[in-house]
């Protein structure tokens, strides 16, 4: 974890450990260290921060933070706020964690999930011609690839429209949701044992 450099401006310990704990952590997922950092002291910062506050906070280099900015409000995961006096811009960070997290899988999404998609459908979609030169296993290996990713896609669709407040209320179900399918499941098969005898 790198620190803060000593003449960036001083940041509460739990403060400056968040925003460097989230720069690790975006390294890992792909998102440059600057970025990620960036988000985390604007989601932590009491007032909109202007482009030179945060380079003097994390001790980082003005063009550095003018492209992660960019980046940030390509994701709309921050926002420019006008402050009256002030002809510099400020930004401001998307506080709602659902939204968040909702814009940075619908970015994800759209940068890696989608063109897959697409690869796999024109895959698909060429397959059963007869010069093909695809064995009949790996053309059913690539319909079952089709039919996961197509109503994965789909799941996620439909909990784009699901409110936040019972999508918590899902996720804290946790456990009994899987309890729940599987006495479905079980009843499912009952009933279907119980047609094929009679």
């Amino acid at each position: 974890m790198t620190e803060i450099s000593d003449s960036a401006r001083r940041l509460p310990p739990a403060v400056e450990q968040t925003v460097l704990r989230w720069g690790d952590l975006g390294g890992q997922w792909g998102v440059n260290r600057s970025v990620a950092q960036i988000q985390a002291l604007l989601f932590l910062s009491d007032s909109p921060l202007t482009a030179e506050d945060i380079a003097e906070t994390l001790g980082l280099a003005r063009s550095n933070v003018s492209n992660s900015l960019k980046e940030l409000l390509a994701w709309k995961l921050i926002y420019r706020i006008p402050v009256r006096g002030d002809r510099r811009d400020h930004y401001q960070a998307e506080t709602d964690l659902w939204q968040m997290a909702t814009k940075v899988a619908q970015g994800r999404k759209a940068r890696e999930i989608d063109p897959l998609v697409a690869a796999i459908n024109d895959a698909v979609a060429n397959i059963d011609a007869k010069d093909s030169g695809v064995s009949p296993e790996v053309k059913a290996r690539l319909k079952r690839m089709h039919a996961f990713v197509g109503t994965v896609d789909s799941w996620y669709q439909q909990m784009l429209d699901v409110p936040p407040d019972t999508l918590m209320r899902l996720i804290k179900m946790g456990s009994k949701v899987v309890g729940l399918l599987r006495f479905v499941g079980r009843k499912d098969q009952e009933g279907g044992s119980r047609q094929q005898s009679s």
